[in-house]
């Protein structure tokens, strides 16, 4: 059986288990005992193409399971071959042809066929899983299974080499009705136990059990894929959806790391960026669809911004004393640490804590939902009743007349400012800074819409390179900016500051030429989204 999975995954801090379970307890629940073997080819093809094989045996039952990922954060392909009743103790042979004419058994083949390699068990699972449907009314309906699932993951069992991986974790998968239902249910079990988001499954415990990880790499942003249709097809509904599901392919795994408790720079610093691209994406693409309730900016954008100032005071002040303590070192400034006695980052919360937050986790639940959500329920009601009276998403033609007013507006706008630069004001030259990130941001994200042919392609990679130079001058600017007041801070406790802050204000009015002269430069640069 084929099927497109639709699926939330959340993890479940041991605190929170007995109250997780109890609340499952309240509805008719079964309980299976689930043991798995999962396959993959000695150097990890599969793995490293999002592909999971695996053999599990459910209760009395074998079945031949085969997923890989989809086209958003919520959707998996998946196919299932029963195998029937097992016999003794022994358990049926992996085979990839049972998946054949699917569409993930197509990927496996293509896959397999270009590694040449042969199948190898690499990890099992031993898992005893509770499950209840449970029914969501009014304008997203749904049935949604409810899974509990604890138990284990293990690496090289039977070895002197053998690693263990607890699992206890609940999904919530939609068997039918609307996504809003999902979502909604999902909202509210997070915000009750405590639960955050997961990207990690039971097949990736495993790999990182074989290659002992600890930690894995930050995972950084990727150009937006829009739908198999041509790119000219696509109204604005579906533009919004595919740039929102590369934020969130940035910004999940990395938010997973940390709530799991990863201190990991790089893994915060992407989450951040994740963060300002979505931030982005929310205020430039707000007039692609009027639908009512379907683009709720007004709704995510707090939470986010919480959660983006709150990671940012825990690593620009570190960043920027790593970056500035070498420098002031070899002017000669007293070695003093202005972290020390810092009562503001002693009292900060952590990462963890501010990625577990749950108003965090309801935005990202919520955009989740948006990335795999056909026009809400009520919307196609009132559409149907009055279609004259209801906004609809822009066709193709006028989402990329909006798009080409709003990269030429943030362009203009960079321009004026960079030509006043030095006499902006601190708040003025900071806004500049963050227009200049919007522009490159919103020129990622529509490229794929305006490159009709490798010229345009080409056109808009000039263009983005042209920022660049502003980009690293008003980073730097920015970050003396930001160690001045941490060094005038600190002054206040330690008389030795003084010295750094003098420094980086006699440093100030180059940093302000040096940006206006790399801001000067994006003038001339050939808008690849103009019309010929």
């Amino acid at each position: 059986m084929a099927v497109m999975e639709v699926e939330f995954k959340f993890h479940i801090p041991a605190e929170r288990l007995k109250a997780v379970e109890a609340a499952m307890r309240r509805g008719t629940v079964v309980r299976t005992r689930l043991q798995a073997r999962y396959f993959d080819t000695a150097d990890q093809a599969l793995a490293a193409q999002g592909i999971v094989l695996r053999l599990r045996k459910e209760g009395r039952r074998w079945v031949q399971t085969a997923k890989a990922t989809g086209d958003n954060a919520l959707h998996r392909l998946e196919h299932n071959v029963d195998l029937g009743a097992a016999v003794g103790n022994s358990s049926p042979a992996i085979d990839p042809q049972r998946h054949q004419g699917t569409p993930v058994g197509d990927r496996l083949a293509k896959i397999l066929a270009e590694s040449g390699a042969p199948l190898v068990e690499r990890q099992s699972t031993d898992i005893v899983r509770l499950t209840r449907d449970v029914r969501t009314t009014g304008a997203g309906a749904a049935v949604v299974e409810l899974a509990l699932d604890l138990g284990k993951v293990v690496a090289h069992a039977g070895t002197p080499e053998q690693r263990e991986s607890p699992v206890c974790e609940l999904e919530l998968e939609l068997k039918r009705g609307d996504v809003q239902g999902l979502v909604s249910l999902a909202r509210r079990w997070s915000q009750q136990h405590g639960l955050w988001f997961s990207t990690v499954s039971k097949a990736e415990r495993g790999a990182r059990l074989l290659a002992k990880l600890e930690v894995v790499p930050a995972v950084k942003a990727e150009t937006p894929r829009f739908a198999e249709e041509k790119e000219d097809k696509l109204d604005g509904r579906a533009i919004q959806q595919a740039v929102v599901a590369s934020c969130l392919a940035q910004m999940l795994p990395n938010a997973s790391e940390i709530a799991a408790g990863s201190t990991d720079e790089e893994q915060i610093h992407q989450l951040r960026i994740g963060i300002r691209r979505l931030r982005t994406a929310l205020r430039e693409l707000a007039g692609l669809d009027a639908s009512a309730g379907f683009f709720d900016a007004a709704e995510w954008e707090p939470p986010l911004v919480e959660a983006f100032r709150a990671l940012g005071t825990l690593r620009d002040r570190e960043q920027v004393v790593k970056l500035a303590q070498p420098q002031l070192r070899d002017a000669g400034a007293p070695e003093f640490d202005p972290l020390a006695d810092d009562e503001a980052a002693a009292n900060a919360p952590s990462p963890s804590d501010i990625v577990r937050a749950a108003a965090f986790q309801s935005v990202l639940v919520s955009l989740i939902g948006f990335t795999a959500a056909a026009m809400p329920a009520e919307a196609e009601k009132a559409k149907e009743a009055a279609p004259e009276e209801q906004p609809a998403p822009l066709n193709a033609g006028d989402a990329r007349r909006l798009l080409r007013k709003r990269l030429q507006r943030l362009h203009k706008q960079i321009v004026r400012d960079g030509q006043r630069f030095e006499s902006l004001s601190v708040e003025e030259q900071h806004r500049t800074r963050k227009r200049l990130k919007r522009l490159r941001y919103l020129a990622e994200f529509v490229t794929p819409l305006f490159a009709d042919d490798d010229g345009k392609k080409s056109a808009a990679g000039r263009y983005l390179k042209r920022l660049r130079p502003a980009q690293d001058a008003l980073g730097q600017f920015n970050d003396e900016a930001v160690a001045m007041a941490l060094y005038r801070e600190a002054a206040e406790r330690d008389a030795r500051a003084w010295f750094a802050v003098g420094w980086f204000s006699a440093r100030h009015a180059a940093g302000a030429k040096a940006c206006r002269k790399a801001l000067g430069k994006i003038e001339k640069a050939p808008r690849f989204w103009a019309k010929k």
